[in-house]
């Protein structure tokens, strides 16, 4: 295949899904002069972080944002201008299993994109070049490299396909060997109670662990509340690539199947995943580190894809208790040579033996 100038490529949702698109981007990467990211608000930053992007776009998608704007027939016409003078050779859309592409195929199209990849269950007709159909059970990031691959392009010799960010990272002002817990989700049917996440930040810091407790600007006052008196309060503290440079510092991280379970993977730290099976663990438990998973994956509300609990008392997660955090953390931080956060290549090492690894 022709090495392409320029490839434009779209996620357009949350952070930690533009985070699980990183061998992708690498993929195209290694065969394209430029790639250009078009991502979400809130995912805009993760795709700065994502070796192989040269520029980042952002753009409020009105048919994938979870809290969509109205449709803005101006506002799309300024995209498809924009695209149009981009004259990217080649884009490629990468979509969850419950999105379309078809709906940005056809502003790509309209902008003159000459060659559009995509996953596509629904009939493309004329909006796609290359329609590729997986497996829904694979992990994210496998589903999206497939894409690559099937759109001409691969890996670069020698790249293992694990998630990765840029390097070098804001360095924490904390010696390293932390246990971060991050309390909360983007999708509150995925967050373990509140009180239980203190509950645990006492059993670590009783289990001699110095505990770091990370959150957004609006998650202040929980995670003022789960750090108390024994816990290390950051939230609102840290940028993304800040948040990435904490969490390649820990031992381990004590988080819900959002953003930082994929950012702490992306850095090759260890995550006790506190998973509620409103999506499969097969596609977006943190992939290519060790692993504890936590939470009643046979529950009612598994493969519902709620947003809030569907089943009274959550029990998924509230059947998971602080004991269960701290054995976690321990089988965790034993495994990892020198037990203090060690390199990324010893990490890596370590998650093809540890149980739970993806």
């Amino acid at each position: 295949m022709t090495r392409a100038r320029t490839v434009l490529v779209a996620r357009l949702d949350n952070a930690g899904d533009v985070l699980l698109q990183g061998p992708m981007v690498r993929a195209l990467a290694h065969g394209a002069e430029r790639v250009v990211f078009l991502a979400g608000p809130a995912g805009a930053a993760a795709a700065e972080l994502l070796p192989g992007v040269d520029e980042v776009w952002t753009w409020a998608c009105p048919w994938i944002l979870g809290d969509p704007p109205p449709v803005d027939a101006d506002d799309l016409a300024v995209l498809t201008d924009r695209v149009r003078a981009l004259a990217p050779d080649e884009a490629v859309v990468s979509t969850s299993f419950h999105q379309s592409p078809l709906p940005l195929a056809l502003l790509l199209r309209s902008a003159g994109v000459p060659r559009i990849s995509a996953i596509s269950v629904d009939y493309p007709g004329a909006l796609l070049d290359v329609r590729h159909r997986v497996d829904d059970d694979l992990p994210e990031p496998e589903r999206a490299l497939s894409l690559a691959r099937a759109a001409g392009f691969d890996l670069p010799p020698g790249d293992d396909g694990r998630l990765d960010v840029r390097r070098p990272l804001p360095a924490p002002r904390l010696e390293p060997g932390y246990v971060v817990v991050h309390p909360g989700a983007s999708v509150p049917a995925r967050a373990w109670p509140a009180q239980r996440c203190a509950e645990a930040v006492e059993a670590l810091a009783d289990a001699g662990h110095r505990v770091l407790v990370t959150g957004g600007p609006a998650e202040r006052e929980l995670t003022a509340a789960v750090a108390g008196t024994r816990g290390v309060d950051l939230g609102g503290a840290t940028t993304l690539a800040e948040m990435a440079g904490l969490l390649d510092g820990a031992a381990a991280v004590v988080v819900g199947n959002t953003g930082p379970a994929h950012l702490a993977a992306a850095v090759g730290t260890p995550v006790v995943s506190l998973f509620a099976p409103v999506v499969p663990a097969a596609r977006w438990a943190p992939y290519g580190v060790p692993t504890v998973l936590l939470g009643d994956q046979s529950a009612p509300c598994r493969g519902t894809r709620a947003r809030e609990c569907p089943v009274p008392g959550h029990p998924c997660l509230t059947s998971v208790t602080a004991h269960d955090v701290v054995a976690a953390v321990e089988e965790l931080v034993a495994v990892q040579q020198p037990a203090v956060a060690p390199p990324r290549a010893a990490r890596r090492e370590a998650a093809a033996t540890t149980q739970g690894a993806p």
